[in-house]
């Protein structure tokens, strides 16, 4: 028993440590938070948890040595750049006719689950991260059969959790006394954020795949 409870605790920890760094899923969350409210959090952790289990479960199939190759990381790096650089872009081109007051129809509601899936399949970071950290929970968890991976992920999926729903509920909050001057200052900064982080990825995969077919 101790064991799994060692390797939850340690679990959450390591991911909320990563999750609490900035990012792509952390900037679409405070930007999808301010225009939609706190429901964008959730919807955006259901997106980033579909990418994050089937990760998982190919890790655990055998997967690890393929994403650990620079060309992988190139390929993943400079496509995503694109995906993150064209998000961006739409954020900031939006601001000029950004609202508070925009009502969400039924449609919009799986928006945030899909910016969820982008932002986290575009970031090579995050297929790194799994390839070599979250590849060595894997191998330790095993040892504990089927409930080790289960004390791991469930771990890892809850500083998720924990994190962005805090976030998406700090700005609902703020949101109550926020104008539409601040929020489209917010729309912008998220997506000229999301620009950059776009260039950086595109730039360091462009170099890792040049590497990789030299």
């Amino acid at each position: 028993m101790w064991p799994l409870v060692l390797i939850f605790g340690s679990s959450f920890l390591v991911g909320l440590s990563g999750a609490l760094m900035p990012g792509p899923v952390l900037t679409v969350t405070i930007a999808e938070a301010t225009r939609r409210g706190f429901w964008a959090g959730p919807l955006i952790v259901l997106g980033h948890g579909i990418i994050e289990f089937t990760l998982f479960i190919a890790l655990v199939l055998g997967l690890g040595s393929f994403l650990k190759h620079d060309l992988v990381f190139g390929i993943v790096g400079l496509g995503g750049g694109i995906v993150l650089v064209g998000m961006g872009v739409g954020m900031v081109r939006g601001t000029r006719q950004a609202t508070l007051k925009l009502e969400l129809d039924e449609g919009t509601r799986s928006r945030p689950v899909i910016a969820g899936l982008l932002t986290s399949i575009s970031n090579p970071y995050f297929i790194i991260w799994w390839a070599t950290i979250g590849l060595s929970y894997i191998a330790l968890s095993q040892q504990h059969g089927i409930m080790g991976l289960g004390s791991f992920y469930s771990g890892h999926i809850m500083a998720d959790v924990v994190w962005y729903f805090a976030v998406a509920a700090a700005i609902t909050v703020g949101k109550k006394i926020m104008t539409d001057h601040t929020y489209r200052w917010i729309i912008g900064l998220c997506g000229g954020f999301l620009v950059l982080l776009g260039l950086s990825f595109g730039y360091f995969g462009l170099l890792k795949g040049l590497k990789a077919l030299m």
